[in-house]
């Protein structure tokens, strides 16, 4: 489990294809990685496990799965990218709890600047945006942030980006046209399913 804080940008220091997916390799700023085999980090919000490491660099494989619903099949080499460490138990809980299961790749439609914030605006693919409400929560690429408005009618929602979050996420590369990757609340996908076996 996550909180959608994110600790680090991470540049990408390889990508390799494999066989069912692809390897890549991740260069951190943490100043005592101390990784471990088969523990659980957040990369743009999608939990992927570390496989090997070598310093501040660690390797983690990505299925064809994770590629398909993720935007890790677009990163290159040099590409930043968000992280988080899983959660300890007696750690705060500063965003929201997030899985790092991605529930689907939105865009990013538009950014305003509102004094020192931007308002950005991101599509959703057909569906999903029914698991959004104003001042929910959502993660995108990872980072926990509060929904400020939904339209329903062009399939949009809004948040505010504050300078901290601009400056110190993956958010600074990004723009109208990126893919980001979305993870909705999971209470509301939990509700809708078990209303669904009610027949309601």
């Amino acid at each position: 489990m996550f909180t959608g804080i994110i600790t680090d940008v991470a540049s990408v220091d390889s990508v390799r294809p494999t066989d069912e997916g692809l390897r890549i390799a991740l260069a951190t700023g943490w100043a005592e990685p101390a990784f471990e085999l088969g523990e659980s980090i957040a990369v743009d919000g999608c939990c992927l496990t570390v496989v090997a490491f070598d310093g501040a660099v660690w390797e983690a494989e990505a299925s064809a799965e994770t590629l398909a619903r993720t935007t890790l099949g677009l990163r290159a080499v040099g590409d930043d990218v968000n992280l988080e460490r899983a959660l300890q138990m007696g750690d705060r809980l500063g965003g929201h709890v997030v899985s790092g299961h991605v529930d689907a790749v939105g865009s990013v439609t538009a950014v305003e600047a509102v004094g020192d914030c931007h308002r950005w605006e991101f599509s959703v693919p057909d569906g999903q945006l029914r698991y959004l409400i104003e001042k929910g929560s959502v993660a995108i690429d990872g980072i926990s942030l509060t929904v400020n408005r939904v339209d329903d009618d062009d399939g949009t929602f809004e948040v505010m980006i504050i300078p901290h979050t601009a400056g110190n996420t993956g958010l600074r590369g990004k723009g109208p046209g990126s893919a980001v990757n979305l993870e909705f609340d999971q209470l509301g996908k939990y509700v809708e399913r078990l209303l669904a076996a009610r027949g309601l």
